[in-house]
């Protein structure tokens, strides 16, 4: 019992943490396609581009492509934390290369409502699903628009919503923009052209320039960080399901002192003996393992599914960590083997003649 419930619960939580890091690491890939990320400002402050450093980075020869891209709060409703409008160029006829779509793309044509496109918490939070239509306040009117379609956020747990600049500069006259996602032209480097736009910009004093590299690395390094502590459960969980065989073990091997005794009176030796406890031990830490197995995997797609999606308002894809499962029931028989052996040496080590007298 203390194998199965501990190695379930290893199961589980390296399920549900590898399902969740693969489907960030995947995420990230989708929504950092570009070589050269730069923003006006810190991230939380109200800095833009002026329109100067717009034309700069846009004419710049270093620059074979950029798509810049404003982030705005909105209030959906007062009880509730602001969502963050993201305004940038996006395809109505093909969104998916904008953004990662959980889902299929409801079709929009001209003269309808203006299309944008809604992260899952907002699905979640405010009943938006494709095809409904959602309300947001822009240029301090309550505008309408058309839900096109879902799409996946892992930054923003209180919801995103991202619709078309032009939409927005149409709505609100506003033309300026908070961060540039920049191709290199042929020949040039992230480096060079940060140096050369760094000295150009008027915004030089608070811009920052970052390559998705190291957007990557340091959102991963927080994901590990936040998820340490599942770590410290597995190896309690190891811990408590080696103490669990040490403890039955060492019990059985006390509660059998005659029958060890019997069978090295029969001509048994004492490895002959500790072979057979091993062997009991592997077999039984084996029936285990593959019942703790197939209920960690059913507890995990409990935590993929369900859980998560009801927690944190995302969806993930499902990954069963392979490798490091089997790692771990390799090491979970060996030690548990090693452990039933230990625990049966003190049986053992009586003599066979005094152990069976005891039956006398």
């Amino acid at each position: 019992a203390s194998i199965v419930a501990s190695f379930a619960l290893m199961v589980a939580m390296a399920t549900m943490v590898a399902s969740f890091r693969d489907s960030v690491s995947d995420w990230l890939d989708r929504v950092l396609p570009a070589e050269l990320y730069v923003r006006a400002g810190p991230a939380g402050s109200s800095s833009a581009f002026s329109d100067a450093d717009l034309e700069r980075i846009r004419t710049h020869p270093g620059v074979a492509r950029v798509d810049f891209t404003r982030f705005v709060k909105a209030s959906l409703d007062p009880a509730r934390a602001p969502v963050t409008l993201i305004v940038r160029n996006i395809d109505a006829a093909d969104p998916a290369r904008a953004f990662p779509l959980a889902g299929a793309s409801r079709p929009w044509r001209e003269g309808m409502d203006p299309p944008v496109w809604v992260s899952e918490a907002v699905v979640d939070l405010y009943g938006t699903p494709p095809g409904s239509t959602i309300t947001l306040p822009i240029a301090g009117r309550a505008q309408r628009f058309f839900v096109a379609g879902v799409w996946r956020d892992y930054a923003r747990q209180y919801g995103a919503i991202a619709l078309r600049d032009t939409d927005y500069e149409r709505l609100t006259g506003e033309r300026t923009r908070t961060d540039a996602a920049i191709w290199l032209a042929p020949g040039w480097s992230g480096a060079r052209l940060t140096e050369e736009l760094r000295g150009a910009l008027d915004s030089r004093a608070t811009a920052e320039f970052i390559a998705p590299g190291e957007i990557r690395e340091a959102s991963l390094k927080i994901f590990d960080r936040s998820f340490a502590v599942t770590y410290l459960l597995e190896i309690a969980a190891i811990v408590i399901g080696l103490t669990g065989v040490a403890a039955s073990f060492s019990a059985q091997a006390l509660a059998r002192l005659r029958e060890f005794g019997m069978l090295r009176h029969l001509g048994l030796t004492r490895g002959a003996v500790l072979r057979l406890i091993a062997l009991e031990g592997l077999m039984l830490t084996g029936l285990a393992v593959v019942v703790g197995l197939a209920t960690g995997l059913a507890i995990s797609l409990v935590l993929v599914f369900v859980v998560n999606p009801q927690s944190f308002h995302w969806t993930m894809d499902f990954h069963a960590p392979q490798g490091l499962i089997a790692v771990l029931v390799a090491a979970l028989l060996a030690a548990a083997t090693l452990t039933a052996v230990v625990a049966g040496r003190r049986a053992t080590a009586r003599s066979a003649v005094m152990a069976v007298r005891e039956d006398w």
